[in-house]
């Protein structure tokens, strides 16, 4: 699905280079995409506000605010992509506008002209020339038939003059409407970036151990000969940290005295979630590369890849533990979120991140940004080392 959707709007992109009507049903595409964006976004906010407000850890509360906070930014990008593709479509309509108006304008100047030069000679001169009042007689019949016409010429030209007015003033709105999204993203962010720090000290006690497991993470990385054997590496680790969760500790206690049975943990959440298909994309844009498919330079994909919004914000795309966050050759900086049952996931093209090793994230919580230019991220799921085609796994 994916891989079709990247291949037909490359294949679009190079039949509508120079067709205006498929520019503009393009743009029509990309207001209406960018809309069902937004709408998801907030309703995904929504629902994570009402969880941070259920809340009774504060540790918790604040990632549920974060996550909410993030997808609000999301909401607002495609706002600002909606408002775009709206100025553009709206902009165009004027141009054709005022194309019409010319072309309609032009016969009538000319005919207001001659009328005109007409209305201009001295009627005094009607009696000094010969012929001159059959002339007179002549021009008069000659008004008398062309009013009519010039009345529904100019009728049109009004009509056209009005809906031009219509057309600026829709401009105008949708100007003032792109320029409070981008007010709202960017008071969205100052604020996400103040809860970031806000969790940053509150987990101010955990720095040390956190810091030793990001170096950790970042000497397995130095190892690795290439990202697929860096991803092979976190999975083993994840695998044998399961194990050993799985060993056996002190007896639980049962849930029913009297029965004697001990308590059975239930599956891990990100396991489940996964399992029902709750997987997202990490960052609102439009995708242009699927599974499976051959780059330039010869590389086939193994995820999808989606231009951003410069600095567009970055979300976990499930539930999971970070295993690896920062630089690494050539990819930008990256994720690696392991998502446990075998399930991971690697987001590379960052410019800054927001998530550090170790830590545990919900879906939709904040990891990190998009380049300010030629934002290109790219997402990938694997499950026991293959690629998963994540566009059968989206909720």
């Amino acid at each position: 699905m994916a891989l079709a959707l990247a291949g037909g709007a490359l294949a679009l992109a190079q039949s509508d280079a120079f067709d205006p009507e498929a520019i503009a049903a393009g743009e029509r595409r990309q207001l209406i995409s960018a809309k069902e964006q937004s709408a998801a976004a907030l309703a995904r906010s929504a629902a994570l506000e009402v969880q941070a407000a259920a809340a009774t850890d504060a540790a918790d509360r604040l990632k549920k605010r974060s996550a909410a906070l993030a997808a609000r930014i999301q909401s607002a990008e495609a706002d600002i992509s909606a408002g775009e593709a709206r100025v553009a479509l709206v902009g165009r309509r004027l141009a054709e506008q005022q194309a019409r108006l010319a072309e309609q304008q032009q016969p009538l100047l000319e005919l207001t002209a001659s009328l005109q030069q007409l209305s201009r000679q001295p009627p005094v001169t009607v009696l000094a020339q010969p012929g001159s009042l059959t002339d007179m007689v002549h021009a008069r019949a000659v008004l008398d038939a062309v009013m009519p016409v010039i009345e529904r010429r100019t009728a049109g030209v009004r009509r056209e003059l009005a809906q031009l007015r219509e057309t600026r003033a829709q401009q105008s709105v949708a100007l003032a409407a792109l320029a409070a999204s981008k007010q709202q993203l960017a008071t969205r962010r100052d604020e996400l970036t103040r809860l970031e720090n806000e969790g940053r000290l509150r987990s101010r006690d955990l720095m040390s151990s956190a810091r030793l497991e990001a170096d950790r993470a970042l000497g397995l990385g130095e190892k690795a000969r290439d990202i697929v054997d860096l991803m092979d590496t976190l999975e083993v680790d994840s695998g044998v940290r399961a194990e050993l969760a799985q060993l056996a500790g002190p007896v639980q206690r049962p849930n029913d005295p009297a029965s004697g049975n001990p308590a059975t943990a239930a599956p891990s959440t990100q396991e489940a979630e996964l399992a029902q298909g709750a997987y997202r994309l990490p960052v609102v844009g439009r995708i242009v590369a699927g599974l499976g498919e051959v780059d330039d330079s010869g590389v086939r994909s193994r995820g999808i890849t989606i231009v951003a919004r410069p600095g567009g914000q970055v979300v976990a795309p499930a539930p999971g533990r970070v295993s690896f966050a920062g630089d690494y050759r050539g990819y930008g900086k990256i994720v690696i979120i392991d998502h446990g049952g075998g399930w991971t996931s690697l987001l590379t093209g960052m410019i800054g991140l927001s998530a550090s090793v170790g830590d545990t994230l919900d879906a939709g919580a904040p990891i990190g940004r998009a380049g300010a230019h030629d934002a290109h991220i790219t997402v990938e799921l694997r499950r026991a080392g293959r690629p998963v085609d994540i566009a059968r796994m989206l909720g």
